[in-house]
């Protein structure tokens, strides 16, 4: 009967690392309010009065405060990261976060090495002259 019980609660654990993931993907404040309501819901299962116990809302203010770039944050996305048991789950929030670190770079021109067409672009044809039309 235990193990009834704790495969909702699995679920929702995967839908609050997911949820972080989708912030840290998209930083958009929509997707971190999802995931605040996420971590709420995991905090609800604990039955503590008062809502005291807010562990999971806590740490997911501190992931999305660190996805976001806030400095010296390593250490709440290291544990954040050993939590997750998923190996594809963990490289795509590490691929995340590592995009979002990484400098905007500007992808390298393709069609500079081109070249550019000039007044030779008919060189080779036949004349309109030469045909007699």
């Amino acid at each position: 009967m235990r193990e009834d019980a704790t495969e909702p609660e699995s679920k929702l654990l995967r839908a609050w690392q997911l949820a972080v993931l989708r912030f840290a993907v998209t930083l958009d404040d929509d997707d971190r309010m999802h995931a605040l309501g996420v971590a709420a819901a995991v905090d609800r299962l604990s039955g503590a009065a008062d809502d005291a116990f807010h562990f999971f809302r806590r740490t997911t203010a501190e992931l999305c405060a660190a996805v976001s770039g806030r400095p010296d944050q390593d250490v709440v996305i290291g544990r954040f990261l050993a939590q997750i048991d998923n190996v594809r789950l963990k490289r795509a929030v590490e691929a995340a976060i590592a995009r979002e670190r990484t400098p905007h770079r500007t992808p390298p021109k393709l069609v500079a090495s081109r070249a550019k067409p000039g007044n030779d672009l008919w060189r080779g044809l036949p004349s309109r002259r030469a045909t007699g039309t």
